[in-house]
């Protein structure tokens, strides 16, 4: 193998699959990438055994070939090369080593052969729709901040893709996305893509919906999103995500949504914020707990601890119901305050111990339940 390319090119391809390669490895090839050179193009392939990515990037190739190069190595080289640099890559010596060469730098590296790198992107994948990247996104940004890290409840560890009826009269079919950690769920929905009307209930692991969100980021594209009932893979612009799903079945969540919340509070999205990050400074770091006490027409948030004292700030609300006592831990609050988007939040709540309901006014596309805390 032997190419010319651009280091804003390699750099990037890089960028995209280094990520998915595990720092500590007990198998060696796959602290490697996988790089194959023809048809002008370098495609670089690197996997965990759980998560495999593909990025193909243009090159001016010498002589096809194949090999495998250390990911993170590699990388770090490229990085520090100077802007607007071309690099030359040469595993034509048969010697196990691959060197690469940029104006008067010289790096040779140790390579493995390509043939011992593990495949995991062949298989049937029977499902297969077309999803626009800012849906996509949308339906991430929304619910991955509620997915478990508690690695005992794997089921989890993930987000729960799948077909659905919109709720209410119409019943629309749309494509949602759900998380939950136990103490909080977060349900999104977009409308359901053509194709996609047969797919399985699915669980896409943590670590696959970071890398997704990580490259989608920077893409306006279609997405073709194919899968069976134990593999996802996302493939856009050049780059191919390929993922096996956790095997393990999503709890029903739909029974931990309150259904006869009678009492409903609005409010500011970034008054209500703001103050409870300013309460927040004061309550402990263990619990983040902070008191919404609810009465005609205003909200007092307060919190307290016996290191750091007390405080308390008042806001107006539109709420009519009777005087409601309720505590939440501070920083899910905030991480919810973070996704919603629009001026006015919705709290539906019942009582001091049981769940409460967020929206965003105006939109129904997304949920948020949010379990009390004893204050």
């Amino acid at each position: 193998m032997k190419l010319i390319i651009e280091r804003a090119a390699l750099l990037k391809s890089l960028g995209h699959v280094q990520n998915v390669v595990e720092r500590r490895n007990t198998i060696p090839i796959l602290s490697n990438v996988k790089m194959s050179a023809g048809d002008g193009k370098l495609r670089l392939n690197a996997t965990d055994m759980d998560l495999d990515i593909v990025d193909a990037t243009a090159a001016e190739v010498s002589e096809p070939g194949e090999t495998t190069a250390p990911a993170h190595t590699l990388y770090e080289i490229v990085r520090k090369l100077p802007d607007g640099a071309d690099i030359e890559l040469d595993a034509t010596s048969g010697d196990g080593q691959m060197v690469l060469r940029s104006g008067r730098s010289r790096f040779s590296l140790s390579c493995l052969p390509a043939g011992e790198f593990p495949v995991m992107s062949g298989g049937e994948l029977p499902v297969s729709f077309d999803l626009a990247a800012v849906e996509l996104k949308a339906l991430i940004d929304k619910t991955r901040f509620a997915i478990s890290t508690e690695e005992t409840r794997y089921y989890l560890n993930g987000i729960y893709l799948h077909a659905a009826e919109q709720d209410g009269e119409d019943g629309a079919p749309v494509l949602r996305a759900v998380a939950t950690d136990g103490h909080r769920l977060a349900s999104a929905e977009t409308g359901l893509p053509e194709g996609a009307e047969s797919m399985p209930g699915v669980i896409v692991p943590r670590k696959t919906v970071q890398e997704l969100h990580k490259l989608i980021e920077e893409t306006e594209a279609e997405i073709r999103v194919t899968m069976s009932d134990a593999k996802i893979q996302f493939s856009f612009d050049g780059v191919v995500l390929t993922s096996k799903l956790i095997d393990g079945t999503f709890p029903d969540y739909e029974r931990v949504i309150p259904q006869g919340n009678d009492k409903e509070m609005k409010v500011t999205r970034k008054t209500f914020g703001d103050a409870v990050d300013r309460v927040s400074a004061i309550s402990t770091e263990k619990s983040r707990a902070v008191k919404l006490t609810l009465d005609k027409g205003s909200l007092v948030l307060s919190a307290s601890s016996p290191e750091s004292g007390s405080a308390t700030d008042e806001l107006e609300t539109d709420y009519a119901g009777e005087r409601l006592e309720i505590g939440f831990n501070s920083a899910y609050l905030l991480e919810i305050m973070r996704q919603v988007e629009g001026d006015t939040i919705t709290m539906s709540l019942s009582d001091a111990a049981s769940p409460t309901i967020i929206r965003e006014e105006g939109d129904d596309s997304a949920l948020y339940v949010l379990m009390p805390m004893r204050v």
